[in-house]
């Protein structure tokens, strides 16, 4: 009875993730900016979700599976993007944007 309750949460949370992913994928394409709520993420951020002039360098992590951007940043390292004012580096899927919309980097 666990399961099926824990395994129907984690489903209803990665559906409304994708969703949000593909509600601000729909915006880019249609050139509309998006507002700061919509690009602040936390954790990984897809190549879809960054400005294109920074989906470059771009793999497939082979920890996660997950596909990332560096830009110009080196190997081992992701593009991060939270508003126009506050992008960089980061070690691979160690990057968040936090509350006020700033980069941070953890250990």
């Amino acid at each position: 009875m666990m399961k099926a309750i824990l395994l129907g949460c984690v489903g209803a949370i990665a559906l409304a993730g994708g969703a949000q992913a593909d509600s601000f994928a729909a915006l880019l394409a249609q050139g509309r900016p998006a507002d700061v709520a919509s690009v602040i993420q936390v954790d990984w951020q897809d190549p879809a979700t960054l400005p294109p002039r920074f989906r470059n360098h771009c793999r497939i992590d082979s920890w996660s599976g997950r596909p990332y951007c560096a830009d110009h940043c080196g190997l081992g390292f992701q593009f991060y993007y939270c508003t126009p004012e506050s992008f960089g580096c980061c070690r691979v899927g160690f990057g968040y944007c936090d509350w006020h919309g700033h980069l941070r980097c953890h250990p």
